[in-house]
């Protein structure tokens, strides 16, 4: 399978999220999967890339050409792929994958989670997504779409359609899941 990750770029985290999304990294590429990722070289972006290239995996890096500076993005994609907007890398990463995993991160990152999340609850897509709660860092956001279906503002239905892990083995489990029902 081809997994997108979707990630914090920001380098001024706890090192314990660093650490996780390496080892998730390594996990998937010695199961036989490849990344599709945002291309960054900073953040957990980097953080599971050099995971995945630890382990010689195939790594597809999709950044708009803008990012295209010095330091910006990682350097040993297998595979990179510029696009001219933000929208564009975007559908380009879900193009190229089979599932997502959503690394914790900021604002993008939420962008990013609930977009597909949104286009999976409009049956637009049926890929599978996971929240990787490193640290528990996605209580909260589990929190808040609970609170959304008890409030009548989603139907229990959209608590379906991710799952969440805790730790690097149990993401990796959960992929080999995906993987094994895709064959």
């Amino acid at each position: 399978m081809n997994i997108c990750v979707y990630g914090a770029s920001s380098a001024d985290i706890d090192s314990t999220y660093f650490e996780a999304a390496e080892e998730l990294g390594k996990l998937l590429a010695e199961q036989g999967h490849g990344l599709v990722f945002g291309g960054g070289d900073q953040g957990l972006m980097g953080a599971i890339a050099r995971g995945f290239h630890a382990r010689a995996g195939r790594i597809v890096g999709i950044a708009p050409t803008f990012f295209d500076q010095p330091g910006i993005l990682y350097p040993a994609c297998t595979e990179f792929l510029f696009t001219e907007t933000m929208r564009e890398r975007k559908q380009l990463m879900e193009d190229r994958s089979d599932a997502m995993i959503v690394l914790p991160g900021g604002i993008g990152t939420y962008e990013e989670f609930m977009e597909i999340l949104t286009l999976k609850k409009l049956k637009r897509t049926d890929k599978p997504i996971l929240l990787f709660n490193i640290d528990h860092f996605y209580d909260p956001m589990v929190a808040l779409l609970e609170h959304t279906v008890a409030e009548r503002f989603m139907d229990r239905s959209g608590l379906t359609l991710y799952e969440v892990a805790e730790t690097a083995e149990q993401a990796a489990e959960v992929v080999r899941r995906w993987a094994e029902k895709s064959d």
